[in-house]
């Protein structure tokens, strides 16, 4: 097990696609942002507890879904130039 001593802001990473943030804390609390895939499922146990609480990642949107946010957001910025040059 490796132990790391952390100032605010400062981070580690693990793997090339997960980065775990130390945000502060106090007394007997460490507040972490981690930033990772919604493939990565995160289970986080709690102190005394036996029971583990899992975080599932959300569904994935269908191909439709995807093309037809593309297009929204492609739509919205060729709408936001043309008012930028107006």
């Amino acid at each position: 097990m490796l132990k790391l001593t952390l100032k605010p802001g400062e981070y580690i990473d693990i793997g090339d696609d997960v980065r775990v943030i130390f945000s502060g804390g106090s007394a007997n609390n460490v507040h972490l942002l981690i930033d990772a895939p919604r493939e990565k499922a995160i289970v986080r146990s709690s102190a005394g507890k036996s029971k583990k609480t899992a975080y599932y990642p959300e569904k994935k949107l269908s191909d439709d879904a995807q093309k037809e946010i593309v297009e929204i957001i492609m739509r919205d910025k060729r709408k936001n130039q043309s008012d930028a040059e107006l």
